[in-house]
């Protein structure tokens, strides 16, 4: 949504450096902490030790049952001492099947530090940031939204959507009935809410059409959507929402043991509770929104489509819900962090961010506080996000999967600047501007040369007539198209549709036709690296600079009487704005991208049984199977499912011939504590 999920801007931290463990002391060489955000939370500190500490940490943490209030660490202790910590935590909760390769990324040293919060925060940082057994110190502050919670939605409710007469054509390919006001997907030109000073031009959309004749979606593809909680009982979501068969809903436990109590359909990172919440006072329904453009079900004869969703036989692909925003409140920095983990160690391979710092060229006059303006900026004031991102882009997906690695897409910002905004400007995300219906850049979209893609937003600054309201209903109370983003949504509890803008929609478009890429790409077998596949999307995404000639006229505050005219030179975007992404040409280029998958290599505990379906890995006709020592393992295929009971501990290798003479291999590992088709 415009001006919507931002951070204010805070100053940059001083870390430590030197490796020294004996009693604490201040260091001549390190520069002092110069200033506190005012906003930081009060008695809290986030530290990350040195790798030498690990083992005092792991004791320390194993004797307390992950509860403690020391550290093990004789000079850190004394500054807990002095500061009356009363608890000392992991930033990130234990997940057996994932430790190794969060140990491998070094987020096991990562430590909440709580403390009273009259304390003075100043020298909390410098007594912990002066310890040689402290890499990086830093403040734990809660994320904010720049935008009015209390302004009136363009919305209508489920019942009403039903009642209303539609214009619906037959050239639709879902039988979705309001489908007709998402020009995003099929601009056919065609779309009333043109002004003699804001056009609508055929082809200005995601390209689905083309998409949707070759693949609609797969229930396999997960996307994880942090922002405000998504109605998953939604009734044009439920089908496509991601749910953890292991958890069920206040039953207070953590049946998978993963870390998280309850978890079913994703979690509350802002309460850390399992129970999400789209009901709290100042909930504006934007998750609920963005999920709907990545999946709303398709072809189920209510409500409007989604890129991904699904229909013509296949099953939509899956969103995963994590909250980072409920009602007034928000989660803080080491939540939103966990969040990012959680996404890829419970299957996520997409991650749609629709907020971030303000652009650090943002305008103060308007009421924007700037943020990080370089990325070494941005990874020195907020290095546990780093981390957590380069976590989920290293480890989310699978090697024998579709991908390997995931992709983290983020809204540029709306603050009219000529930079994107942090992390989207992150050279490993996928930083995503708005355009208008004519291929214009939304006249409120950051824009920058570190900005990747392009999708419809939305604008009504440009469709919108100055002085009148954006809610505006027909003579059978229909509610009109305005230029914006057509999808679900929920307020008050009541689920329903409405119109927003922004480049938190932009972004979601693009987190969908990724997703409906990998879904197509899971259908041919394909596998790609998750650099590869970002590198892909790009690609096969339209040059879109050869409409930014000459100027476009917009209204900012358009809905007031004395909405400005403003002007915008059309060829100051032109290498700022990406590429405008294409789901048809993406799905045309994967038959010929990537590599084929491999068979994946397998993990079990002594005696375990498990099951693999061979049709997910290769379109060969399997004609045998045989394992290296029966004595390790044993391998039987009946159809396409092949089962695997291990036997004793240690390694062999399985083999599939296929009928044009080919082999495929990989390696079975059986030894103690290892879980089906996973590491300890």
């Amino acid at each position: 949504m415009k001006r919507y999920l931002l951070y204010i801007a805070t100053v940059a931290l001083a870390t430590a450096c030197v490796k020294e463990s004996e009693a604490p002391r201040l260091e001549e060489d390190r520069d002092p902490v110069v200033s506190i955000p005012i906003d930081a939370n009060r008695g809290e500190v986030i530290i990350k030790f040195m790798p030498e500490m690990e083992n005092i940490l792991e004791a320390t943490m194993t004797r307390s049952r992950g509860e403690a209030t020391r550290s093990g660490i004789p000079s850190t202790d004394e500054v807990l001492d002095i500061l009356d910590a009363y608890s000392f935590e992991r930033v990130f909760p234990v997940d057996m099947r994932h430790e190794e390769r969060t140990r491998e990324a070094g987020l096991h040293l990562w430590y909440i530090v709580r403390f009273d919060e009259d304390t003075n925060l100043r020298l909390a940082f410098e007594q912990l940031s002066q310890l040689g057994e402290v890499d990086k110190v830093q403040c734990n502050r809660k994320i904010y939204r720049a935008y009015n919670p209390n302004a009136e939605a363009r919305f209508i409710s489920c019942a009403e959507a039903a009642s209303h007469p539609t214009t619906r054509t037959a050239t639709m390919p879902f039988n979705d009935p309001e489908m007709y006001r998402q020009w995003c997907y099929i601009n056919d030109g065609t779309a009333p809410f043109a002004q003699e000073w804001a056009a609508v031009v055929a082809g200005a959309d995601a390209g689905c059409r083309e998409a949707w004749e070759l693949t609609t979606g797969d229930e396999d593809i997960i996307v994880a959507v942090m922002d405000e909680a998504v109605m998953w009982s939604h009734p044009d979501l439920a089908d496509n929402i991601w749910i953890n068969h292991e958890e069920e809903l206040h039953a207070g436990k953590d049946a998978d043991g993963n870390g998280y109590v309850d978890d079913r359909y994703g979690y509350n990172f802002v309460r850390n509770t399992g129970i999400t919440s789209w009901t709290s006072n100042g909930s504006t329904g934007h998750g609920t929104h963005v999920a709907g453009t990545i999946a709303a079900v398709n072809d189920n004869g209510i409500g409007v489509a989604g890129i991904a969703g699904g229909g013509k036989g296949k099953r939509g692909v899956k969103i995963m819900t994590l909250q980072l925003f409920d009602g007034m409140n928000s989660c803080s920095l080491a939540m939103e962090a966990r969040a990012m983990k959680y996404a890829a160690d419970n299957g996520a391979v997409i991650l749609q961010c629709s907020w971030g710092y303000n652009s650090a060229k943002s305008n103060l006059i308007m009421g924007y506080t700037p943020g990080p303006a370089t990325e070494e900026e941005w990874a020195r004031t907020y290095p546990l996000e780093k981390e957590a991102l380069d976590y989920f882009i290293n480890c989310a997906g699978s090697p024998n999967g579709v991908i390997n690695g995931g992709l983290a897409i983020f809204a540029s910002g709306n603050e009219y600047a000529a930079q994107s905004s942090f992390p989207a400007a992150y050279s490993k995300c996928i930083s995503v501007a708005a355009i208008a219906a004519d291929y214009t850049p939304a006249s409120y979209s950051n824009y920058g040369s570190e900005v990747l893609l392009s999708a419809p937003g939305g604008d009504m600054e440009y469709y919108g007539t100055p002085g009148q309201k954006d809610d505006v209903y027909d003579d059978n109370g229909t509610l009109l198209e305005q230029g914006s983003i057509f999808s679900t949504l929920v307020l008050d509890g009541v689920a329903g549709y409405g119109y927003y803008e922004g480049t938190s929609m932009a972004c979601p478009h693009v987190s969908g036709v990724a997703a409906l890429g990998l879904a197509y790409a899971k259908q041919q077998h394909r596998h790609f690296t998750s650099e590869e596949y970002r590198e892909l999307l790009f690609e096969t995404a339209r040059d879109i600079d050869k409409y930014f000639v000459g100027e476009k006229l917009f209204y900012m505050n358009h809905t007031s009487a004395g909405a400005v005219p403003v002007k915008m030179n059309l060829a100051d975007y032109r290498g700022k704005m990406g590429r405008l992404i294409d789901a048809g040409a993406l799905l045309k280029a994967i038959d010929g991208s990537g590599r084929d998958m491999r068979l994946p290599n397998l993990y079990l505990a002594p005696e375990a049984t498990t099951t693999l379906d061979i049709a997910e890995y290769t379109t060969e006709r399997i004609t045998g199977v045989t394992v290296a020592n029966n004595a390790i393992a044993e391998v039987t295929l009946s159809g396409t499912t092949l089962t695997i009971v291990a036997k004793g501990v240690g390694q062999t290798t399985y083999r599939l011939q296929t009928s044009n003479g080919k082999e495929l291999r990989a390696t079975i590992t059986v030894r103690e504590g290892a879980s089906d088709k996973g590491w300890l």
